[in-house]
Parts: structure tokens; sequence; C-alpha cells
């Protein structure tokens, strides 16, 4: 069965959760594709010339024994982690992009583990809500940074023209995600979300 998925494809990724083979969703929708690589692209093109390594989805991350997983996107700044077959441990920061049936897992054991192994920041991108919810990691222990939620120029405007007393203002409406992880950089949500689908 292991060999077979693999090689099989009908699927993109396979993973062991708590030591079991998941089988991830044959083929990432087109929307899943492009946020993720448009995350990827900012991250790649940031850290040019840099220690620190951007990958895209694709390549597995080998915890221990019963964990291996393939994140939509990672940063690994210890070089030592980086083998023929994959990332061998914590990556800086990971990046899983929610798809139906992915979700439980990164929000449930592949988040507890990427907090236990030593993650320093986390990101779960849902591409419904056009959100991202930013976990850092202090002691040991995730905690939920921000969330980030992207809005159009339109809805900015609109939200402008409201007068201060609308139950319906949002108070703050952020338009760029900081990486935690770096100083000073970040970039506009605009760019991810914004794929002309």
């Amino acid at each position: 069965m292991d060999n077979l998925a693999k090689n099989s494809d009908d699927f993109t990724r396979l993973e062991m959760i708590n030591g079991k083979i998941i089988m991830m969703s044959p083929r990432p929708a087109p929307f899943h594709t492009l946020v993720s690589g448009k995350i990827y692209s900012r991250f790649e093109n940031f850290l040019k010339g840099k220690s620190c390594i951007a990958f895209p989805d694709g390549v597995a991350v080998y915890f221990d024994d019963k964990n291996y997983f393939v994140p939509d996107c990672m940063i690994v700044c210890d070089k030592k982690k980086i083998q023929n077959d994959g990332i061998h441990g914590a990556p800086d920061l990971v990046v899983e992009v929610l798809s139906q049936g992915t979700a439980r897992f990164d929000r449930g054991h592949k988040k507890d583990v990427y907090e236990a192994s030593g993650v320093k920041e986390y990101w779960i991108v849902d591409i419904n809500s056009k959100s991202i919810e930013v976990y850092l990691n202090r002691e040991g222990r995730f905690f939920l940074d921000y969330v980030y939620e992207y809005h159009t120029d339109d809805e900015i405007a609109y939200n402008k023209s409201l007068p201060d007393n609308d139950p319906r203002k949002i108070e703050t409406i952020d338009t760029e995600i900081k990486v935690s992880i770096f100083d000073n950089y970040r970039f506009q949500l605009k760019e991810i979300f914004e794929t002309g689908i």
C-alpha cells in the first residue's frame, strides 16, 4: 500500500500522521495552489542571498518515526536539516493552506507536532475566508499572535465611508502581514489572495 501510494499519479502527497499513512487530497484546487505558490514566491524572493531557504509544496518534513508531513510552504534556516529525501527536524516557519480533507489535521495533530518540535511560526491559511492565522511558539507552546483578514480595495473604501458609530465599521483593517521570524519583513495581503480567479 505504501509503495503503491508513493508511485500513484492520483495523489500528490503522502504523509504519516501519528503512525498512519494518510493520502492527502488528490490534487489541490487551483486557488489553493495559487495562494500557496504566491506565499512561497514572496518568501523565496525575500530570502535571496540570506541564510534561510524557502521550500514550496512537495518537500517532506520528518519529525520522528510516526510523523512526516508535506507542508504547503516552509522556511528552513538550519541547512544541516536539509537532506536528499527532505527536511529532518523542525522548519523555522510552516504554512498550511486549509482544504476540506486536511483542515482537521492542520488544526489538530500536525499543529501539535509543529508546536512540540519547535517550529517558531505557523500559518494556517483559509482560502474561503481569505484569512491567515499566525501562531508563534513561546517556550514550547503556540499562541495565536494575530488573524489577518484580506479585504478588497472596494471593501476598504466602503468601510472608510461608514460613520464611526456604525456597528458594521471595522476599526482596523490590516493590508499587510508581518513575518515574525524576520525583523521588519511584511508583504501585502492582496499579493496572496488576489489571484485573478
